[in-house]
C-alpha cells in the first residue's frame, strides 16, 4: 500500500478547501484524497462551503466543516467563524487520536489545530503556502500599507510555524524564503505534485478541445488560475495586443476573480476583445481539456510559491512563458521548455510569444521538454514523502526532536 508499515490517522487542518478556488485549497484536497486512496484514515477540518457546520465523507476523506462566513469582497473563499473553533478542534483531536496533525497555514483553523495538537502530544507538520501579495489582494489593503502588513504577517507566520515538529514548503525557493523571513529551523521542500496520468499531452485532441469551449482554431495562449491582482494577467493581455497585428493568436483565461471586469475592459480598450476568451470557473475534471486547447502557457504573476497550474501545463506538454519571480524560475529552463521575462516586462513577453508561436518544431520540442521536467513532480512521490515524514514523527519524542533540528 505505502512505504509505511501501518495505516496512519491523519488530521489535516486548512483555512481553504474546495470549492474554494486557489492553489493551497487544491493541494490540500489532492493530498487528503491521495492519502485516503493509499489506505490511510484521513480527516480534514476546514470552513463550511455554505455557512452551516456539517460532516461529510467524500472519496474516503471525512470533512469536518466549521461554521463559516463570507469574506468581504472575496467571492472565492469563506472564513471559519472564530467562536467555538478551539473547543471543537480539541474535542476532534481527542476523539480521532491522530498520528499526526498537518496544518496548511498560520490562519485561524490551522493555527488552532496546531495548538490543540501540540497540547494533546500529537506531532504537527506545517506546510506554508502563504505570500503577503495574496493578503494584499484579498484584504484590499492600500499600497502604502503593504510593507507594514507584510512584515506583521510574516512574523506571525514564523511564530506559528516554529511550534510545529516539521516544516515544509513546495519548492526550494519557498523554503529559502521562510528562512529569509526569520524561521530558524530546517524547512524541507516537498513539491505539491501533480497527476501525470490526468495531465498529459493531448495534441491530437486540440481541435476537439477548442470546439468544446467554443474557441476559434488559432494559436492559443492559456492561463489557468484566479483573475486577481497578483496574477498580473493584464501584462499578458497587453503582450497579446502587441503580437496580434502580426500573428493570429488568442488568449484563453480559465478562472474567476476580482479583476475580471477590468480585464474585459482592458481587452476591449486594446481592440482585442475578440482575442481574449473568459471561460469562467472550470471544474477540475475539465482542466486537462483546457490545457489541450493551448499552444503555450503564460503566467505573469509574482507571488507563486510553486504554481500547480504551471506544472499541470508542463505535464500537458505546453511550453511555458513565466515571470522571473519567486519559484517560477524553478519550472523554466531558458530556451529549453520556455522562457522567463522580467515582471511587468510586457515587451519581452510579447517577443517571447512571437518566438514560441513561431515554427511548430521548436514549440513541439519545448513542449516535450516541459513534459519531461514535469515528471519530477509526480504526486505519488509527494505522497510517499509526506507519509515518510508522518511516520518519522511517530517515533519517540527524543528521536523526533533530533530529526527536526538536524541540518
Amino acid at each position: 500500500m505505502t512505504r509505511t508499515d501501518r495505516v496512519l490517522r491523519v488530521l489535516i487542518a486548512t483555512d481553504t478547501y474546495p470549492p474554494d478556488v486557489n492553489g493551497a485549497g487544491y493541494f490540500t484536497h489532492r493530498l487528503a484524497e491521495g492519502l485516503a486512496g493509499r489506505g490511510h484514515r484521513v480527516h480534514v477540518i476546514c470552513p463550511s462551503d455554505h455557512g452551516d457546520p456539517y460532516v461529510a465523507v467524500n472519496n474516503g476523506v471525512t470533512e469536518h466543516r466549521l461554521r463559516s462566513a463570507p469574506i468581504p469582497l472575496q467571492e472565492s473563499m469563506r472564513m471559519a467563524v472564530p467562536l467555538g473553533i478551539g473547543g471543537h478542534t480539541a474535542r476532534l483531536v481527542a476523539r480521532l487520536d491522530p498520528d499526526v496533525v498537518h496544518v496548511q497555514s498560520h490562519f485561524p483553523v490551522s493555527r488552532t489545530a496546531l495548538r490543540r495538537g501540540r497540547a494533546a502530544g500529537v506531532p504537527v507538520v506545517f506546510t506554508n503556502h502563504f505570500m503577503p501579495e495574496n493578503l494584499y489582494a484579498h484584504a484590499h489593503l492600500p499600497q502604502g500599507a503593504h510593507t507594514v502588513a507584510g512584515s506583521i504577517a510574516w512574523r506571525d507566520m514564523v511564530r506559528v510555524a516554529a511550534a510545529a515538529d516539521h516544516v515544509t514548503a513546495p519548492t526550494p525557493r519557498a523554503a529559502r524564503l521562510l528562512r529569509e523571513k526569520g524561521f530558524a529551523r530546517v524547512v524541507e521542500a516537498i513539491s505539491c505534485g501533480i497527476d501525470l496520468e490526468r495531465f498529459h499531452p493531448r495534441e491530437g485532441e486540440r481541435a476537439t478541445a477548442r470546439a468544446r469551449f467554443g474557441l476559434p482554431d488559432r494559436d492559443t495562449i492559456v492561463f489557468v488560475g484566479r483573475l486577481d491582482v497578483e496574477k498580473r494577467i493584464d501584462d499578458t493581455i497587453r503582450a497579446l495586443a502587441r503580437v496580434a497585428p502580426e500573428h493570429d493568436a488568442q488568449l484563453v483565461l480559465a478562472g474567476t476573480g476580482q479583476r475580471e471586469r477590468e480585464l474585459r475592459a482592458l481587452a476591449a480598450e486594446l481592440g482585442i476583445a475578440d482575442r481574449v476568451s473568459f471561460l469562467g470557473f472550470v471544474p477540475d475534471e475539465d482542466l486537462p481539456l483546457v490545457f489541450a486547447t493551448g499552444d503555450v502557457f503564460a503566467i505573469a504573476g509574482v507571488a507563486e510559491l510553486q504554481s500547480i497550474a504551471t506544472l499541470e501545463a508542463m505535464s500537458s506538454g505546453l511550453p511555458v512563458l513565466a515571470a522571473d519571480a519567486m519559484a517560477l524560475p524553478h519550472l523554466v529552463e531558458e530556451g529549453r521548455n520556455g522562457f522567463l521575462f522580467p515582471p511587468g516586462g510586457v515587451d519581452v513577453l510579447a517577443d517571447r510569444l512571437r518566438t514560441v508561436l513561431g515554427p511548430g518544431d521548436r514549440r513541439r520540442a519545448m513542449g516535450e521538454a516541459s513534459r519531461e521536467m514535469a515528471l519530477r513532480h509526480d504526486h505519488h512521490r509527494s505522497l510517499e514523502r509526506f507519509e515518510s515524514v508522518y511516520a518519522s514523527l511517530g517515533a519517540p519524542a527524543p528521536l523526533r526532536l533530533e530529526r527536526v533540528v538536524a541540518a
